[in-house]
């Protein structure tokens, strides 16, 4: 779709995972790593108060060409076989000049709002050469980084101008650790219900474990008030209890992650399914008598010529309640919210590109099931 009639910002995303190590025992407790999450403003125009994974709005200077001298090699599985690729990396961007390919230029985007919101470098020394992919990653060693002061203020530089990113890792003779990030999905705002101000996003989700403790991250008191770094159960269980609110992206990408208990297999899962590609997700909202629900692809209901732009019918909707629509389709791919706090995932469809469904959690009540 042409640049100029996209109604959507495009934006990254980095589901980060760190921990390892662990050995799993049964419950939740074997679970040997934990995710970032961080809280939006609440005067954010998009999701205020929400809890994310760190992210934001792809930049031009994500795409500038003078990265290139300073980027490794991609590792030769990346490219094999040329994947299916959303519309987002596919696009092309004249507008830019002579851009990065969106592949990476997403890549370097995701590192640097992780870097702006939550003060943590997703870096690798420029000469290391190609990545291990067998492996997950791991930060900069401390003496590689300035003082704190110093790596502060850079912060601040690239909170006001994202081009000063590029001139970090040139000061530091490092790179943006593209490689250690492995596409997991692409989600696109619904039509019809875009938030406060009508924005929307079309949003690459990147996963990327470390294969260390958890490295300390700090928020910035303007777009990011607090994170947390906790397990995918337990952050559900605070999103059930009414103690966080997680917008239903993340929350179906977190029973998604409750799949792996391990990092290591996660890791594993995400490399080695990245490799066959994604798709992009737009949810279609049906507007229900008692609630309503977001309907994903293969969902029997999603219809066939999705409204992208919302200039036609966004929204369906009936008169029935949630229980009588679920009851009806016998092909189920979709977010059921009665309020804000109360949802569930239905599926029973098989996952394209080698993906994995969610474990279903209804946070009302508790119960996993597989429908």
């Amino acid at each position: 779709m042409n640049s100029r009639l996209r109604p959507w910002r495009e934006a990254a995303t980095v589901v980060l995972a760190a921990g390892g190590g662990g050995e799993a025992s049964g419950g939740r407790a074997a679970f040997d790593y934990e995710v970032l999450l961080l809280r939006r403003s609440p005067r954010s125009a998009f999701m205020p108060s929400a809890h994310v994974f760190p992210g934001g709005v792809a930049d031009a200077a994500d795409f500038s060409p003078e990265w290139l001298p300073l980027l490794p090699a991609p590792p030769p599985a990346v490219r094999a076989g040329g994947p299916p690729r959303p519309p987002l990396f596919a696009a092309e961007r004249p507008e830019l000049g002579s851009p990065l390919p969106g592949e990476v230029a997403f890549r370097i985007c995701a590192i640097r709002e992780t870097f702006e919101e939550a003060g943590v470098l997703l870096l690798a020394p420029a000469d290391q050469g190609r990545p291990a992919p067998g492996r997950p990653a791991r930060l900069l060693p401390a003496g590689r980084l300035p003082p704190a002061a110093e790596l502060g203020e850079w912060r601040r530089r690239v909170q006001r101008q994202p081009g000063a990113f590029l001139q970090l890792c040139r000061h530091l003779r490092c790179a943006p650790n593209i490689w250690a990030l492995h596409e997991w999905s692409d989600w696109l705002t619904p039509a019809g219900r875009a938030g406060r101000g009508g924005r929307r996003y079309d949003t690459a989700f990147y996963l990327c474990c470390l294969g260390q403790r958890p490295p300390p991250a700090s928020h910035d008191q303007q777009e990011v008030t607090a994170y947390q770094w906790t397990k995918p159960p337990e952050a559900i269980e605070l999103f059930k209890s009414q103690d966080i609110w997680i917008p239903p992206p993340q929350f179906y990408e977190l029973c998604r992650l409750c799949n792996f208990p391990l990092l290591h297999d996660l890791h594993k899962f995400g490399f080695e399914r990245a490799l066959e590609g994604c798709e992009r997700w737009m949810p279609v909202l049906l507007i229900a008598s008692d609630g309503y629900m977001q309907l994903l692809p293969g969902d029997e209901l999603y219809p066939e010529d999705p409204d992208f732009t919302g200039e036609r019918k966004p929204m369906l909707t009936t008169n029935k309640k949630i229980e009588d629509v679920l009851k009806e389709a016998a092909r189920l791919h979709r977010i059921v919210i009665q309020d804000l706090n109360n949802v569930a995932i239905h599926v029973n469809v098989q996952p394209k590109y080698k993906h994995i469904n969610p474990l279903p959690l209804n946070t009302k009540t508790g119960n996993n099931s597989r429908l």
